[in-house]
């Protein structure tokens, strides 16, 4: 993901490629990140953060959510909004986020991509029509690497849905099943998750009711997309000195 986003960044012609983090063990630390292009940026990678961001006015970060934390006070020291599609925060790591947009402008989105961001509306207005006689199920696929399930993205599709039907998707999600279950229970929404090989990422919501089925679904072929999502997030904050915001605002689909 960081190698798709410093291709975007590059490519796009109202941004300015300024810093590249990586973890301080990394191999890549001091190569030029346009390297893996075949591209001489004069930009190095480094794992210091004040040094990437001394010069940044945005910081873009797909990383994990103890590194996400860690960036928030050197970008308030810096004056440097961020736009964050790192996925897996717990409560309280949520609760710090919301504490920084006090003073720092942020995009967090658990998918930056446009088509996701509209397939969120879309569930928002299927689960509002079905909400009864149809039972709700969340099918996410991704590649073997990926260390969180259910991912992200599944997880905001359960509290889309769950908002919609006035649920607590906490109370009410089943997360996988095995064994003598029982009969399923109307008022949950099941979640599957599937690892494997290099997908990128493949979401379905299905409601399931008696003599039909209705499937909404988003497949992601490339990374692109949410890089693309979040060079438009970053133009979102351009007049934004604080506040936390995510790409429903970004998107207008408030």
């Amino acid at each position: 993901m960081g190698r798709v986003l410093v291709e975007a960044v590059l490519q796009h012609p109202q941004a300015q490629l300024v810093g590249v983090l990586d973890r301080a063990d990394s191999a890549l630390v001091g190569q030029d990140a346009g390297a893996f292009m075949g591209r001489e940026t004069g930009v190095r990678i480094v794992s210091d953060v004040d040094a990437a961001l001394a010069s940044a006015d945005y910081l873009i970060d797909f990383t994990r959510p103890e590194a996400t934390l860690g960036y928030l006070a050197p970008a308030a020291r810096h004056g440097v909004k961020m736009i964050v599609g790192t996925t897996g925060f717990s409560d309280a790591q949520k609760a710090q986020l919301q504490a920084a947009s006090a003073t720092t402008a942020l995009v967090v989105a658990a998918n930056m991509s446009v088509g996701v961001n509209i397939t969120f509306k879309l569930l928002d207005v299927a689960a509002r029509l079905m909400a009864t006689g149809y039972d709700i199920e969340v099918i996410e696929a991704h590649h073997r690497h990926k260390v969180d399930a259910p991912s992200g993205t599944a997880l905001k599709m359960g509290e889309v849905l769950a908002a919609a039907l006035g649920r607590d998707l906490a109370s009410c999600a089943v997360y996988g099943r095995e064994g003598i279950t029982g009969e399923r229970d109307p008022s949950t929404i099941g979640f599957s998750a599937i690892r494997g090989g290099d997908i990128v990422g493949d979401h379905t919501v299905l409601f399931a009711g008696i003599g039909e089925r209705v499937e909404i679904t988003h497949k992601s072929s490339s990374r692109v997309s949410y890089a693309q999502g979040a060079l438009r997030a970053a133009q979102f904050l351009a007049d934004k000195t604080s506040g936390l915001f995510d790409m429903q605002d970004v998107l207008g689909l408030r």
